[in-house]
């Protein structure tokens, strides 16, 4: 692990840098002044409520009280290569001493921003050849729809602004991408009321009832194309989704779904957005997962996190020729972007990022890895309150229940995900609890002993807290 000293800031590489508080001194720091996203922040007034990861080396991170963690969800879901790779580290450093900055607004590009695009657009599936950058997955889906709206707007047809995304879905934090997402996360929040409109959740386990597979598939499909009729095609502009559902509980579709879901849109004239934010650049095996894996060819694919294993903050929104051919055309300015949009650094970062990933064939890796893990995870379904094991290769899910037979959950306040996740954090291991359940999403370059020693950590810790339930639930 990198030998970093908190209290001078300086490294064991000797580089100069600023002068940080202790970890004592950083906590209280924090419990002064830092407001942090998707926290409990009565809970944060608790003494100890708080965890500072100092450092981070390939697939592990140290936390404040110096113990080693294996980085079980991956940053959030990003840090697909791996801690501490002194490639995009480089390449940031060598960028910054060229160029730190310059805008991509008005008639102004540089050789980073250019060139991403560049492999992004050879890289992506089919004809999605255009580029425009932005800072979070959240802008990029943001985008995406006003992008939409302009191209509708340019073609005349000014009533189409309406989105279909589903319950279940999560597409971000702003005022209008949250409205694509569903609660828990936009469960008494404001947001853009009016324009989105969801559909069925496609969790077959969860809301399949007494249907075959291919019947709630069936049914899937009716309910869109019913809410397509309700709507009225010339309104809606898109359909939004994500291939494998993240953070609503990482919710696999019925095989097919996709590329149904595609005919329907093509039928309708009503344009189809990936958001593969987090599907995208290996995770399930594959630089893009739409094509793929889901056998679709999207008219616009959103990317963020793994595009530079979280090494800078970089996003990007790619569409078709099609759709920028409309929004380039003459008597019109593209009055949307963000000021770090394309930021030299970052593009670096994610240029150095795929190269690795290209060197060292990590997707190609994942889809015998990701198997692994997916498969050693999977066989956690033999404990007793382990409902449902859900996901595919470094993307899982695992429900935890009351009853098996009932699919009961836990009562909300046991809050059954988060004692599991404690358990396990202990035992070595970071994962991610939401409600009733425990999501998994490491760094793609986990080792076959990683991989079974995250299986022993869990299968422990369930077992754990299992004993402990009677006193809990009392």
């Amino acid at each position: 692990m990198p030998d970093t000293n908190f209290e001078t800031g300086a490294s064991n590489a000797g580089s100069a840098g600023p002068v940080l508080p202790q970890t004592t001194e950083a906590i209280l720091a924090a419990d002064a002044h830092l407001v942090q996203s998707w926290a409990d922040l009565n809970g944060l007034k608790k003494p100890g409520a708080r965890t500072a990861i100092v450092s981070a080396k390939g697939t592990m991170v140290r936390d404040s009280d110096g113990r080693d963690l294996i980085d079980g969800i991956g940053g959030l879901w990003c840090v697909n290569v791996g801690h501490g790779r002194r490639e995009i580290i480089d390449a940031i450093a060598q960028q910054l001493s060229t160029l730190d900055f310059y805008s991509t607004f008005y008639t102004f590009t540089h050789p980073a921003a250019a060139a991403l695009a560049q492999k992004l657009a050879t890289l992506a599936p089919g004809n999605l050849t255009r580029v425009h950058f932005s800072n979070s997955g959240s802008v990029a889906n943001d985008g995406a729809v006003r992008i939409l709206h302009h191209y509708y707007e340019r073609l005349g047809h000014k009533t189409k602004k309406l989105v279909l995304s589903r319950h279940g879905a999560y597409h971000g934090s702003t005022y209008l991408s949250i409205a694509m997402t569903t609660p828990p996360y936009s469960k008494g929040w404001s947001k853009a009321e009016g324009i989105v409109h969801h559909l069925r959740k496609p969790h077959y386990w969860r809301e399949g009832a007494d249907m075959t597979e291919a019947e709630f598939l069936d049914a899937l499909i009716d309910d869109m194309r019913t809410q397509i009729e309700r709507l009225g095609a010339e309104n809606i502009a898109c359909f939004i989704g994500e291939p494998i559902m993240g953070a609503g509980g990482v919710i696999v579709p019925p095989a097919g779904y996709h590329k149904r879901i595609q005919e329907l849109c093509r039928r309708y004239e009503i344009k189809f957005v990936a958001d593969e934010v987090v599907t995208a650049f290996g995770r399930l095996g594959h630089f893009f997962a739409s094509e793929a894996v889901f056998e679709t060819q999207p008219d616009m694919i959103t990317v963020a996190k793994g595009v530079t294993s979280g090494y800078q903050p970089l996003a990007a929104t790619l569409m078709t020729d099609e759709i920028h051919e409309v929004i380039s055309g003459p008597d019109g300015v593209f009055t949307h972007g963000m000021t770090y949009a394309g930021h030299p650094a970052a593009a670096a970062a994610g240029l150095a990022n795929i190269a690795l990933m290209e060197a060292e064939q990590i997707p190609e890796r994942v889809r015998v890895t990701g198997k692994l893990f997916e498969n050693t995870l999977r066989a956690l379904g033999d404990i007793d309150i382990v409902g449902e094991v859900r996901g595919s290769h470094f993307m899982i899910g695992i429900e935890f229940v009351r009853d098996k037979a009932s699919k009961v959950l836990f009562p909300e306040a046991l809050n059954i995900g988060m004692l599991v996740a404690r358990k396990a954090q202990e035992k070595g291991l970071i994962a991610r609890p939401l409600g009733h359940i425990l999501i998994l999403s490491p760094p793609l370059v986990l080792t076959e002993g990683e991989i079974a020693r995250i299986g022993s950590i869990l299968r422990e810790s369930i077992l754990d807290v299992m004993r402990d339930l009677p006193s809990l639930m009392r």
